[in-house]
């Protein structure tokens, strides 16, 4: 049977909002209509591989909740990810003292509905419209669908996390709380080279980005580039080592298992790439990513060793340079992370929102996050104070 898309232009009201046990319950074209922002994260192969491969499943403490809005002819206009959670990890956007309140005053803040992509904190849509729809009316049918979700099932709360800024808006409407966060990113200012972009700092901050640079050099380590489709079994099974090795170092079993890579890998090759250290033929080191149209998105690291700078190289410094030499025009290298501001990254806010049940604990949320919120802003500007760039390209860089 063929996919059934929106018509395109769909001038009938949002009739009917229905939920989704797995994403696989909607065919991947419709759900792509939708999310059409250029990065693979809101893709229907890459929710479905989370689920498929048994990253974000129940038994993980991910239910699939996925809302769709239909208009009156049943075409799909709108959709949202979502996931009734038993827990707070793999979010990146901490409520663990929320709900360890819930629990000293007697009370479950588990389980909880989530609007997000599975262990990744990346910016995005998640009030998904169709190009064609009226986008505000969707969003509207959405957050309320969200919101009668998570009062008939009697959970605790909604948490949208890592929306557009264009989405706070309604979702503030809505009653949700928003927070503020800060992460790290780097912009490209077309730069035509590595050394363009160096140029850009001061001289004693060039001077130690290249001391870094050539550390690694000298320890006669290479890298090599390889995107999804170049990847044979045994070089999965090197780079799937490093990754995991990095959540065992930290006392945590990996959120993602081989499976989901080779997946991901084999439906969107294009958006899968990995830098590879090696010394000599040995790869030593490996740092994966994602691809989208205009961004790089760092995302894991791992290495059978301690290297000097090259987690920085790995990680950041190669990731620049694939920026640069494609014309990306901008690098996510993940959450936190002040060491990655001498590189070249500058503070970035980011927010997230939330809807509480109990008006009590929601009154008290929502001047923990307006204090929360000054304290961020004053962070990053403290922070801001120290980045890389000679005056004149910080001013191009405040955004």
């Amino acid at each position: 049977m063929k996919p059934r898309a929106a018509r395109s232009s769909p001038d009938k009201p949002a009739a009917r909002a229905r939920a989704l046990e797995r994403i696989g319950a909607i065919y991947a074209a419709v759900w792509n209509e939708l999310a059409c922002e250029g990065q693979p994260f809101l893709r229907h192969e890459f929710l479905s591989a989370l689920e498929d491969c048994g990253c974000a499943t129940p038994q993980h403490g991910w239910t699939p909740a996925h809302l769709v809005i239909e208009d009156a002819d049943g075409r799909t206009i709108g959709a949202m990810p979502a996931y009734e959670k038993a827990h707070s990890r793999g979010e990146f956007v901490f409520d663990f003292s929320w709900a360890n309140a819930y629990l000293q005053h007697g009370m479950s803040y588990y389980p909880k509905l989530v609007s997000a992509v599975p262990f990744t904190p990346v910016r995005g849509a998640r009030l998904l419209t169709h190009p064609a729809a009226d986008a505000a009316a969707v969003r509207r049918a959405l957050s309320a669908a969200a919101l009668d979700r998570a009062r008939a099932a009697g959970l605790s709360s909604w948490h949208v996390l890592f929306p557009r800024d264009e989405e706070l808006g309604d979702l503030e409407h809505a009653g949700l709380i928003v927070r503020r966060d800060c992460q790290f990113h780097w912009y490209n200012q077309a730069y035509d080279s590595f050394d363009a972009f160096l140029a850009t700092f001061t001289a004693e901050k060039r001077k130690k980005a290249k001391r870094e640079r050539r550390r690694v050099a000298e320890a006669g380590i290479t890298f090599d580039t390889r995107h999804g489709g170049d990847i044979d079994a045994p070089l999965w099974e090197t780079i799937y080592r490093f990754y995991a090795d990095t959540f065992y170092r930290h006392g945590h079993d990996p959120y993602l298992n081989l499976s989901f890579f080779k997946q991901i890998a084999e439906l969107l090759p294009n958006n899968f790439m990995v830098k590879i250290a090696k010394l000599g033929a040995e790869p030593i080191a490996a740092a994966i990513f994602f691809v989208g149209a205009d961004a790089l998105y760092g995302r894991y690291w791992g290495a059978n060793g301690n290297y000097h700078s090259l987690h920085f190289e790995t990680c950041y410094y190669q990731g620049i340079e694939y920026c640069i030499e494609h014309g990306l025009a901008r690098f996510e290298p993940g959450t936190q992370g002040e060491h990655k501001v001498p590189r070249g990254f500058v503070p970035t806010m980011l927010s997230s929102a939330h809807y509480i049940d109990d008006p009590r604990f929601a009154a008290a949320i929502r001047a923990f996050a307006a204090r929360e919120a000054r304290g961020v802003a004053e962070y990053a500007a403290a922070v801001r104070e120290h980045v890389p760039y000679h005056r004149s390209a910080d001013e191009e860089l405040k955004l």
